[in-house]
């Protein structure tokens, strides 16, 4: 299933509603996307949309973030699917929770589905319009 969204940018906030009213409380994300298409800033909605407080930022040099006990942000673009499994990234998806994964290589997203997580992918282009967003569960 597949969902497309085309949004000013200030209305964000009706992508995140949608994905906190749809998704299962165990959901892996992957946000797809260009050097700043807005990756980080549909995560802070989301985090907004799920009540966290705190600041949400990228975590490009921490490799992870983790927001209350269930919103998980990983920034993953130096890091090969080879090294998210020697590092044990991939023992924080087992966690309950969403895990937002940006910059994801697709050969983990199918290896992830393949073994039976639940991944949804959310793909963000900017437009003249704002932002469009592609969402195929």
């Amino acid at each position: 299933m597949s969902i497309e969204m085309e949004l000013p940018l200030e209305e964000i906030d009706r992508v995140a509603s949608y994905l906190v009213e749809n998704l299962a409380s165990h959901t892996l994300l992957f946000l797809i996307g260009d050097l700043a298409s807005g990756k980080t800033t549909l995560t802070q909605a989301i985090a907004q949309k799920r009540g966290v407080t705190s600041a949400v930022t990228s975590p490009t040099f921490s490799l992870q973030q983790i927001y209350g006990t269930d919103l998980f942000h990983y920034d993953l673009y130096r890091i090969s699917s080879d090294e998210f499994f020697s590092l044990g990234l991939h023992e924080e998806l087992d966690r309950e929770g969403w895990h937002l994964i940006e910059w994801g290589d697709p050969a983990l997203k199918r290896f992830l589905s393949n073994v039976g997580y639940n991944v949804v992918s959310i793909s963000i282009t900017p437009t003249n319009k704002g932002r469009n967003y592609s969402i195929e569960v």
